[in-house]
């Protein structure tokens, strides 16, 4: 599996033989842009060259939400390989990715995922231990996401972790240095996840805080 991360804050590129559990090659740099000239180099150096494209069975890219530029680097990055490879593309949500490493460690309790979505807002996800998701994945308040965890104390991963935490009295477990997601990870779920009929898309869960001005904008015919 090829796994491609450049929704969040750092651009990650993994090659993963998920038969056998092992990890052939795993980079990633924390950065909050610069995506789009950095995963290219990324790319080359985890594959070894074109020639390591040969030995794919598939693709798996996150697909936000997060940074939209980012989100739209990794997802192009993705489709341009399928093309030339015709190598089927998974799409794993960045919640989902965050959530899952968590989870595994299996101590009994639910966890959030949650992004800062900036201006006191978060990507918010919350699992069950199972990995059953306990509501869909929205765009909330940090107050409205820490009011919707409820009053038994749950782990929380992201860098929008402290915020929701913070927005309660309840003890929530804040897990460190989650800021970025594991593109090992996102390989093992891609692995696991149906390849689906179409391309993946890219979720936002929120309109762009940049518009362009309106007498900037074509009008519509």
């Amino acid at each position: 599996m090829l796994a491609i991360d450049t929704a969040l804050s750092a651009c990650s590129v993994a090659v993963v033989d998920t038969a056998a559990d092992r990890v052939i090659a795993r980079i990633s740099v924390p950065m909050e842009r610069g995506h789009a000239e950095a995963l290219m180099p990324m790319l080359d150096d985890a594959l070894e060259g074109s020639a390591g494209l040969t030995g794919l069975s598939r693709i798996v890219v996150s697909t936000g939400p997060g940074s939209f530029t980012g989100i739209r680097v990794g997802l192009s990055a993705a489709r341009g390989l399928a093309l030339a490879t015709e190598l089927p593309v998974v799409g794993i949500t960045t919640l989902v990715a965050l959530a899952a490493p968590v989870l595994a460690q299996g101590n009994g309790r639910a966890v959030a995922a949650a992004i800062d979505a900036r201006h006191g807002r978060v990507f918010f996800q919350i699992f069950a231990p199972t990995g059953l998701s306990l509501m869909p994945a929205r765009a909330l308040l940090a107050r409205n996401a820490a009011r919707s965890a409820g009053g038994a104390p749950i782990r929380i991963v992201g860098s929008g972790a402290a915020l929701v935490a913070g927005a309660t009295s309840v003890s929530h477990e804040v897990v460190p240095k989650s800021a970025a997601l594991d593109p090992v990870w996102l390989a093992r779920l891609g692995a696991a996840a149906p390849i689906p009929e179409r391309l993946p898309r890219p979720i936002y869960l929120r309109p762009a805080d940049a518009k362009p001005p309106a007498d900037a904008q074509i009008p519509r015919v």
